[in-house]
């Protein structure tokens, strides 16, 4: 066999890691900063056909967050949400990912060849690509929070690695972990804030939006959403169970409010409030309206699914409310000087709830002010005319129509399939789920 010997320039992996410093100073995002560190090794020389991180993440939804980078191909990224389910657990056990952890190694090196048979499933994979060898590693940020990063490099030249490639790969994979916790702890700030504020307001106080009475005031459509007696629920199936439920119901009715220009602003009990900022000229109010009904179309149809699959397992149905309103709103920090709280407020939020609260008195789903039904268009029926407190004159209060309610085939209902999940990042929280029933795990810190 002929023998391919990469020359590996010292000077082209020290650029790389300088660059590498600079990027972790100038607080580059994770997935920028790994595309350009696997740009900058291929454009350096190393052989490298194929390159997987995958970084444990302190976050409320998510365990990890893995990279694949293929020559030629960039970047894939893939989130991997705390529950692990699925027929492939058997290889995940069976992973150089898993053969390390359990083994306490650092490092994992093995020459892949066709003709041999995979002693891990993924290398039938990487035959595909024409891989010659594979080295695994992994590696702790060593700070004591259950962070750190496993991975492998992949290449496929003739006779595989060599000394001078692997002793470059462990020379600028420390620099990559130091670049990396610096991304990671930055992600982490941009992940908490944006799991508990919302996206708009986490970018709020980010920017630093963060002294009491900060905001400004917007335009938006608004969605107020409760459920049906949650309190009865409580008192009579325990709190475990009320968790649960308040869970399902979220999960199905606030999902489709989340996307397409609306975010989550806060919940509020078993409710929840929901925005569509827009501009205050016609075409953007109609805009963000229909938005906020096509979000309606899909959170019926998903608690319809919800309450068929809550019938069959033996268990109530879920009822609900929600009101549809547009206005202005003051968006911003209030509270107590050390503990504020990023929301919107004022008189249109007033109303919106009130406007749910309604959905109670005319056993209807769905209520709307006429505001927001002259923006919308459509199809509506008119319930008549309320007085909502706080306010001296009557409003007109609405239903959606069949013709509102119907779902056009490209509004079909999303599913939410599970997120890609890399072997790195299964293999991680399954390892760490197997020694939560064992003492003395020589790697709980790093996987907890």
């Amino acid at each position: 066999m002929n023998m391919y010997r990469a020359n590996v320039s010292t000077t082209l992996i020290d650029r790389v890691s300088a660059w590498l410093k600079k990027a972790a100073l100038d607080g580059e995002n994770l997935e920028p900063l790994i595309k350009g560190f696997c740009e900058r090794l291929a454009a350096a020389g190393l052989p490298l056909v194929r390159v997987h991180l995958s970084f444990s993440m302190l976050h409320p939804l998510y365990d990890a967050l893995g990279f694949t980078w293929q020559r030629g191909k960039g970047v894939t990224v893939e989130g991997f949400r705390k529950v692990l389910e699925g027929p492939d657990s058997e290889r995940i056990l069976r992973s150089p990912y898993f053969y390390l952890l359990s083994n306490n190694l650092e490092y994992l090196r093995r020459r892949i060849d066709v003709a041999t048979p995979s002693e891990f499933p993924v290398f039938d994979d990487l035959k595909q690509l024409g891989a010659t060898d594979y080295l695994a590693f992994v590696q702790s940020f060593g700070d004591g929070t259950g962070q750190g990063m496993l991975g492998s490099w992949t290449t496929d030249i003739p006779g595989g690695f060599n000394d001078d490639v692997i002793e470059a790969l462990l020379k600028i994979q420390n620099s990559l972990a130091v670049a990396a916790k610096m991304a990671v702890l930055g992600k982490l700030a941009d992940n908490m804030l944006t799991t508990y504020l919302g996206g708009n307001a986490g970018k709020r106080v980010l920017s630093g939006q963060i002294r009491r009475g900060d905001g400004e005031t917007i335009r938006a459509a608004l969605v107020m959403a409760d459920m049906r007696q949650s309190t009865l629920l409580a008192e009579k199936e325990g709190r475990q169970v009320y968790i649960d439920t308040l869970n399902q119901f979220f999960d199905a009715i606030a999902t489709p409010f989340n996307r397409n220009g609306g975010e989550i602003l806060s919940f509020i009990g078993d409710g929840f409030l929901a925005v569509y900022p827009c501009g205050r000229h016609r075409e953007p109010s109609q805009k963000a309206t229909r938005a906020a009904m096509a979000a309606v179309r899909q959170a019926s149809l998903r608690m319809q699914e919800l309450n068929i699959e809550r019938k069959r397992a033996g268990v109530g149905e879920i009822r609900y409310g929600v009101g549809l309103h547009i206005g202005n709103v003051m968006f911003g920090n209030v509270g107590l000087r050390d503990r504020l709280t990023f929301s919107a407020f004022g008189g249109a939020v007033n109303e919106v709830e009130r406007l749910q609260g309604l959905t109670k008195k005319f056993s209807q789903p769905v209520i709307a002010s006429q505001a927001f039904a002259t923006y919308c268009g459509g199809d509506w029926v008119t319930l008549g005319q309320e007085r909502l407190r706080g306010l001296r004159q009557k409003v007109t209060v609405l239903l959606p129509g069949e013709g509102n309610l119907k779902v056009d085939p490209a509004e079909a209902i999303e599913k939410d399939s599970r997120d890609l999940q890399s072997e790195a990042e299964r293999v991680m929280l399954l390892y760490r789920d197997s020694r939560k029933q064992k003492s003395n795990d020589m790697l709980e810190t790093l996987l907890q």
